[in-house]
């Protein structure tokens, strides 16, 4: 087969055996380079990006390579030094290393997917079509072009269908060349990159800022529309995930920030689109105030939490973040001010600036990218008013220009908050910043294409993509376009969330504690150390069995028994699983390896030494043969002196004092309204 050879001696020509050695095509090119330096030759099947060094594909046929007749490769080297040079063998390390130096070149190698990839790069992607009753002529078993399956980027259908953003994979499919040996070595994706190069790649010039050249420093930035988006739809297992998380806000008016914690599956609703299904919200420490919030970060238990995500059933991770952005109307305190809507913003330039650190902070392993990763699948999703001052959610990402844009240092937040604002260069050497030119387009009046300079400041919605969110309940959301991505979004029409029991309290909420001794407490009303393990187990204790599966099913439960060290690391994951496991509900067996455990012995001996004391039970009944008869005596006379008749209502049942509740537990007088005691945290009851 003829291969085309462009390097910069210029455009060559050789026939070369399909199944001829890579290397061949290394002997060929050095055939019109005398003085080349072998170990650098790189070819790439693109004028500029996606190379890859021909020795590291030695034992590789040119057909394997995706090569095929009248192929053009770019080929790029450095010649060798003219000055002496002794030569030295190779030393033991050197030769060790030998094999770790092509997956240092191609870290895509050695990349593991999300299973949602790894389920979309096994499928074509097709769409489907039935026969067309008017045009197709063949029989039931032939095909013509009204029939044929389309292209998942096929333009027509996704505009017939109001698809306004590719899926990732439907993207990958488009921009990855159609040969499969192809994408083996030269990934379609490069990540977008604004910084200076540091050092220069010629190395003619001091390192920025000292000095700069064309070949380091980033070319123009024009603002444009992302044709792909990450997430193509938010889904919330549960309506209980959203309403708890609310419940926060409705009693305090404080705004509440929380991690979505869920996982990726396929999304049927657009062609080989990926959805993030969101099982529970956990809410790290913040001050919540009334405009706003504050927030730590980095998240100090981000590790612990990811980690026990990922042990459950199904493992899962973080998705994406969850805030409110809501305020009362004076006039109406039951309905919400409408501040985001397509006359204001729906995003502000503060808010898409975090989300673009934080998808920045959190990319996408991909096979398909040169540096191995790629782009993000973190979801912002904001919870605010609608016109008619309900409660609104909207789902969005921002653009892999957005997050250039950060990791470049370039953009910031202004007054306005539809507004984003371009910083000035600096050459300073504790804060060198370069800023290239940027623009972005849009239509005038007339209907005409115009580009604009982005400086001093642009639109916050060139950074924008929407995410959907197709809703089945009381709640109201909407969608919008270009820069920042917006997610379809809703709740699923079937739910069978993970989570079954939303008893627990939430953790890092002012007005909720989570204790040690509220589980026992529960533990305890739930006759958990009575129930033993499905063999031993008796007919009366199915029922039982049951509702302690459904208390453990609680994301905020189990993760605070991880912070309580009752159980072992291993004990942790038996936990999880159990009470992740999708038949917990149904087959009570699943107990039995979390039964089986210390760590679960041992928080049902605590629950057992603390039974008495959470009962709340009166003194005079099974405890008084262990009690000494002056103690009684002294108990029955300060009753009688208080007017009781019984040990209910004496002194520790706080019914001595009007207003007054006395814990039964360490005797503090709490207010009457209060159903826990403020110091010890049991019930009072």
């Amino acid at each position: 087969m003829l291969i085309r050879i462009r390097s910069k001696d210029g455009n060559f020509r050789h026939e070369l055996d399909s199944n001829a050695d890579a290397l061949v095509l290394l002997r060929k090119i050095s055939e019109h380079s005398p003085n080349i330096d072998e170990d650098t030759v790189t070819i790439s099947n693109q004028p500029r990006g996606a190379e890859t060094k021909l020795s590291s594909l030695k034992g590789r046929t040119l057909k394997s390579l995706g090569l095929n007749h009248g192929d053009l490769v770019f080929v790029q080297y450095k010649e060798k030094s003219t000055g002496p040079s002794i030569q030295e063998p190779p030393s033991s390390s050197q030769a060790a290393s030998s094999t770790s130096t092509d997956a240092t070149h191609r870290p895509w190698d050695l990349v593991q997917e999300e299973p949602v990839d790894v389920y979309w790069r096994s499928k074509d992607g097709k769409i489907p079509r039935q026969r067309d009753p008017q045009f197709c002529k063949h029989g039931p078993k032939g095909m013509c072009d009204y029939c044929m399956p389309l292209e998942p980027y096929d333009v027509a259908y996704h505009k017939e269908h109001g698809i306004k953003h590719l899926s990732y994979h439907a993207y990958l499919q488009k921009v990855a060349p159609k040969s499969s040996g192809a994408t083996q070595f030269i990934p379609p994706l490069n990540p977008t990159d604004y910084r200076v190069k540091v050092p220069c790649p010629t190395g003619n010039h001091p390192s920025w800022p000292s000095g700069i050249c064309t070949s380091c420093q980033p070319s123009a930035i024009t603002l444009q529309s992302q044709p792909f988006r990450m997430v193509d739809h938010l889904e919330i297992a549960s309506t209980d995930v959203i309403d708890r998380f609310l419940q926060a806000w409705r009693k305090t008016g404080m705004q509440r920030f929380g991690w979505m914690i869920g996982r990726y599956e396929p999304y049927d609703k657009v062609p080989m689109g990926v959805k993030a299904v969101v099982e529970a919200i956990h809410e790290p420490p913040q001050e919540g105030e009334l405009d706003g919030l504050t927030l730590g970060l980095p998240w100090e238990d981000e590790p612990r939490i990811r980690n026990l995500a990922s042990q459950s059933s199904t493992p899962m991770t973080i998705v994406g973040y969850i805030f409110t952005d809501l305020d009362p109307r004076e006039e109406d305190r039951t309905k919400n001010v409408y501040k985001r809507h397509p006359g204001s913003f729906l995003m502000s330039s503060l808010e898409a600036i975090f989300a673009a650190a934080m998808q920045s902070t959190n990319p996408t392993p991909s096979k398909s990218s040169s540096s191995g990763k790629f782009s993000s699948r973190l979801v912002t999703a904001i919870l605010t008013g609608t016109e008619d001052g309900a409660i609104d959610m909207s789902a969005y990402q921002v653009s892999e220009q957005a997050t250039a844009m950060v990791e470049a240092d370039m953009i910031e937040a202004s007054v306005d908050p539809g507004i984003v604002r371009v910083k000035e260069e600096d050459r300073s050497v504790d804060s060198a910043r370069y800023v290239p030119d940027v623009f972005f387009s849009y239509k005038n009046e007339y209907g005409l294409e115009v580009k604009k300079s982005a400086k001093p400041a642009f639109p916050v919605e060139y950074l924008m993509i929407n995410v959907s969110f197709y809703i089945f309940s009381c709640f109201f959301f909407s969608l919008v376009d270009l820069g920042i991505i917006q997610v379809t979004h809703g709740f699923p029409q079937n739910p069978v969330p993970v989570f079954q029991s939303t008893q627990f309290f939430i953790e890092n909420r002012l007005m909720e504690h989570q204790t040690v001794e509220r589980v026992l407490s529960q533990l305890s009303a739930l006759g958990a150390p009575d129930i033993p393990d499905s063999r031993h187990r008796k007919p009366g204790d199915a029922q039982k069995a049951f509702e302690l599966a459904k208390f453990l099913s609680d994301w905020h439960l189990v993760a605070f028994l991880d912070t309580t060290q009752l159980f072992p690391p291993n004990d942790m994951k038996v936990l999880m699983k159990a009470a992740t496991s999708p038949t917990i509900m149904s087959d009570a067996n699943q107990l039995d390896p979390l039964i089986a455990t210390d760590g679960w012995q041992t928080l049902m001996t605590f629950t057992r030494e603390n039974a008495p004391a959470q009962q709340g039970s009166a003194l005079g009944s099974v405890m008084d043969e262990d009690i000494p008869q002056d103690i009684l005596d002294q108990i029955a006379a300060e009753q009688a002196a208080a007017g009781g008749s019984g040990p209910a209502s004496g002194a520790a049942s706080g019914a001595a004092t009007p207003g007054i509740k006395t814990c039964p537990h360490c005797t503090f007088e709490n207010d009457a309204t209060s159903t826990d005691c403020e110091v010890c945290g049991l019930p009072l009851s």
